[in-house]
């Protein structure tokens, strides 16, 4: 439990400092480092990241948008058929962002696999 908690911190820190400087690719960044740096098993190499990265765009989707009452995600929900509905939006847009991040994460768990068989 512990590795897990050490990913979901390193995830959230490393997001958070690099969205600062790159675009919206920095979180597979992130997913990637923390993948690497921190060795997880099975699908927590995943679902950690995952979640890391979902709750942090949530939450920052979400603050960006009730500065302004929820108005562009209003229309941009309409724009993509989800009825209008900002919160479902802000619901995608954690999910794309975790799967992004998820993917990078088990691809930086396999190159640190990859170069630690290698060394040996």
């Amino acid at each position: 439990m512990k590795k897990q908690t050490y990913n979901f911190i390193t995830t959230i820190a490393l997001a958070l400092i690099l969205s600062l400087f790159l675009p919206w690719w920095s979180i597979m960044v992130a997913g990637f480092l923390s993948g690497a740096i921190v060795r997880l098993r099975k699908a927590s190499t995943f679902f950690v990241p995952f979640l890391a990265i979902a709750l942090f765009w949530m939450v920052n989707a979400w603050l960006l948008s009730s500065a302004n009452d929820f108005i562009l995600a209003k229309k941009v929900s309409e724009l993509i058929e989800l009825g209008g509905n900002p919160y479902i939006l802000i619901l995608v847009t954690g999910v794309i962002g975790g799967l992004a991040a998820g993917v990078a994460a088990i691809f930086g768990n396999q190159c640190r696999a990859a170069f630690s068989a290698e060394n040996k």
